[in-house]
């Protein structure tokens, strides 16, 4: 009778148990693969985003253009103003003196003589204006007309220089560099005053009056011809001539 005892088993069970947890193991190998899933779709994710990048450099480079662009108009307008600042040196179109009787006057020469405008009717007059004796730019102005004085000559005009210093200062100018025309002595400044060249000047900040340097022509009738203000030495002697011949 003990033996009817045989027929229970307890390890049945047991194996029963570890067939199910088998299969519990898959759905883990399931859940990895959305893991990998999920980075494949960040990856994918991360390639547009560089698409953008290299457009937004692409503007960069069009308003560097537009820049370049732009600049190229400025310096077409800041070249066109330059080339038309380069009439001759003083040249005026219109003066008030221009065309009409030159005004006459009467002062001293650097000889001590009395000399007026109408002792040259019948010749042009080169009347020139400068503000001082034995200065870099009118000593230049002086010696341009000794010179070239066998061709002012050749013209039969005559040569007049014109400034408030006095009798004795033009002696000394006109002898240190042999200047074969005369200087006038204007030292009330009647005459600069009736030309209108003395004028307001500005040096340094500072302005003062003094003769603006300028150069009249005058014919034969006694009439202005051609008048350069602002005269720019250089060169200026073949402007004369030219106006001559």
């Amino acid at each position: 009778m003990k033996k009817s005892k045989k027929p229970v088993r307890k390890s049945a069970p047991k194996s029963a148990k570890k067939k199910t947890a088998k299969p519990a193991k898959k759905p883990t190998m399931k859940m990895a693969a959305p893991k990998s899933s999920k980075k494949s779709s960040k990856k994918t994710a991360k390639k547009p985003t560089k698409k953008p990048a290299m457009k937004a450099s692409a503007p960069k480079a069009s308003k560097a253009m537009k820049r370049v662009s732009a600049k190229k108009p400025v310096a077409a307008k800041m070249k066109s103003p330059t080339s038309m600042v380069k009439p001759s040196a003083g040249v005026l179109i219109s003066h008030p003196l221009l065309g009409q009787s030159a005004p006459n006057f009467s002062v001293v020469n650097d000889e001590g003589h009395s000399v007026s405008l109408q002792d040259y009717r019948g010749k042009k007059v080169v009347l020139y204006f400068y503000p001082k004796d034995d200065t870099p730019g009118c000593t230049q102005e002086a010696c341009d007309f000794r010179d070239s004085w066998s061709r002012v000559q050749a013209t039969g005009a005559v040569v007049l220089g014109v400034s408030r210093d006095s009798v004795e200062s033009h002696q000394k100018f006109r002898q240190k560099y042999s200047l074969p025309y005369a200087l006038l002595a204007d030292e009330e400044g009647k005459v600069c005053e009736s030309f209108g060249v003395w004028k307001e000047k500005s040096n340094y900040g500072k302005t003062s009056m003094g003769i603006e340097r300028t150069t009249f022509v005058i014919d034969e009738t006694g009439n202005v011809q051609k008048v350069w203000p602002k005269v720019r030495v250089e060169g200026h002697i073949d402007e004369i001539l030219g106006e001559l011949n």
